[in-house]
This record gives structure tokens, sequence and C-alpha cells, in this order.
């Protein structure tokens, strides 16, 4: 389990993983904010991904199912 002062980093570490298959379509995600409270990680798509008809696919199949994966200690992922 990752402590919570790296979780920040650990969130970020993941969501480089899947950046090159969100650059390959024009689009980019960043973490918008931890929140130690609810354990919630609240991410935003942009560029391309934005606007992408496809995103919540991508966020459920991609983003959430990676982050809930290596970081089971996250209980929400946020779509903002």
């Amino acid at each position: 389990m990752v402590m919570t002062k790296n979780i920040k980093i650990a969130i970020e570490e993941v969501l480089e993983e899947i950046r090159p298959m969100l650059h390959s379509h024009g689009g980019d995600i960043e973490l918008v904010e931890w929140l130690e409270k609810g354990k919630t990680a609240q991410v935003r798509f942009v560029g391309g991904c934005a606007t992408c008809p496809m995103a919540q696919m991508t966020f459920k199949n991609l983003v959430e199912a990676s982050l809930k994966e290596k970081l089971p200690e996250i209980k929400k992922i946020e779509l903002v």
C-alpha cells in the first residue's frame, strides 16, 4: 500500500503509463486533485480526449481500471 504523502506521485506514475495511448489520439489526462478524506482521485481529460465521444469508455476501461488495479487504496476515481 502506498503511503498517503506519496499517493499523488503514484497516481501520476500510473497516468504516465497510459498517456502514450491517449497521446496517439491527440489527448492527455491530468490529475486535478487527490481528496484524502474520501480517498478520491479527480482526473481530467485534455486535448482530443476532452471532447471525444469515447471518453467515458476510455475512462472506465483504461483510466479507472488501471488506477484501481495498481493503487487499491484509491476508493473512487472521478472524471471532472
